[in-house]
């Protein structure tokens, strides 16, 4: 049996980890004539007041695949530890997440199974697999990376759609 629901999960994730360590690495030259500390004090910085920081948006980002390699796996989840307060931390993360998704070997119906999720004391839903993916850990994926994002570009960093969107470049022709 072919796993071509799964691979697709894994290529979207993939895919979109890689933009975030290239919004990173992009954001790391934005300030690299300040050393190393000054990306450290960057993963501080925050959209808004009451809203986490960046190096938090990182590790919520890397705990959505992180949390699907895990239940395709059968293993107990625990998040990141939310306080990334430097680069290498940062991209330990993202590279750790990574391989942890190149290794998922779960077959397609592993998506049928009923997930069920924590959203907060006493709080939680049971939903499909295919339901979990779709509706809680994509939309929260885009949510922390988009707001890493933001984070950077409203720091001065030189982001712009194109490097949002770069795993699109296999797909890109030109007209002749």
């Amino acid at each position: 049996m072919q796993n071509t629901e799964i691979q697709d999960i894994q290529r979207i994730f993939s895919t979109r980890l890689a933009t975030l360590e290239q919004i990173l690495s992009l954001g790391e030259k934005h300030v690299a004539g300040e050393g190393e500390m000054a990306m450290d004090a960057v993963l501080q910085a925050r959209l808004a007041p009451d809203m986490f920081p960046l190096g938090t948006q990182i590790a919520f980002a890397c705990n959505q695949p992180r949390g699907f390699a895990l239940w395709c796996a059968g293993q107990p989840y625990e998040n990141l530890d939310p306080e990334v307060k430097t680069l290498a931390v940062a991209r330990s993360y993202i590279q750790n997440t990574l391989s942890e998704l190149a290794a998922i070997e779960a077959l397609d119906t592993k998506l049928d199974e009923i997930k069920r999720t924590g959203l907060g004391p006493g709080l939680y839903c049971e939903t499909p697999g295919r339901l979990y993916v779709s509706d809680y850990l994509m939309p929260n994926f885009y949510f922390h990376i988009t707001t890493s994002y933001a984070i950077l570009r409203n720091l001065g960093v030189p982001l712009g759609k194109a490097d949002y969107m770069g795993f699109l470049m296999p797909h890109v022709r030109q007209e002749s």
